[in-house]
């Protein structure tokens, strides 16, 4: 199932590169995601980016057919490999689960801001409800991405 969003901020592609540099910020979206427990990591190598962030997300919100494979947390490991400060590729795991997302990240100048867009292609494989567990799964990650946006327009608010 594909997932395709776009998140517009007020600031040069350049500020927003930074910002999604930032261990803080990352930090900053996973508390506000509501994270059980979370850990960044951020390599930086000449105009490229490694962001390697891990989360633990409590259960609770979903229907009993997808806590049943899950349980009452589950694990993420967001890993994005940014070519440099246009775009790079995305890869979200979920350890022990039969789920692959992976796609592509992109920051474009739009005037006298920056769109962020997020393309993904999310599979569940598992015979029979692999695609309600698909749709349950891009509707999560739509929401981080909301909530990513939230804390994003707030930082890049406070750093000018």
């Amino acid at each position: 199932m594909k997932l395709h969003t776009e998140l517009s901020y007020d600031a040069p592609p350049a500020d927003v590169f930074a910002m999604l540099s930032d261990p803080a910020f990352r930090e900053k979206v996973a508390e506000a995601q509501h994270a059980v427990t979370y850990a960044v990591t951020t390599d930086v190598a000449g105009a490229g980016l490694t962001v390697r962030v891990e989360t633990e997300q409590n259960t609770s919100g979903l229907p009993s057919i997808a806590k049943k494979f899950v349980g009452e947390t589950t694990t993420a490991i967001l890993t994005e490999t940014w070519k440099d400060g246009s775009g790079g590729d995305v890869d979200i795991s979920a350890p022990g689960k039969p789920t692959k997302i992976t796609g592509t990240v992109t920051l474009r100048e739009a005037g006298s801001g920056t769109v962020q867009s997020v393309d993904l292609d999310a599979k569940v494989k598992v015979p029979l409800i692999g695609g309600k567990l698909e749709q349950l799964l891009v509707d999560s990650l739509e929401q981080g991405y909301a909530k990513e946006h939230e804390v994003g327009t707030s930082w890049l608010a406070g750093r000018r």
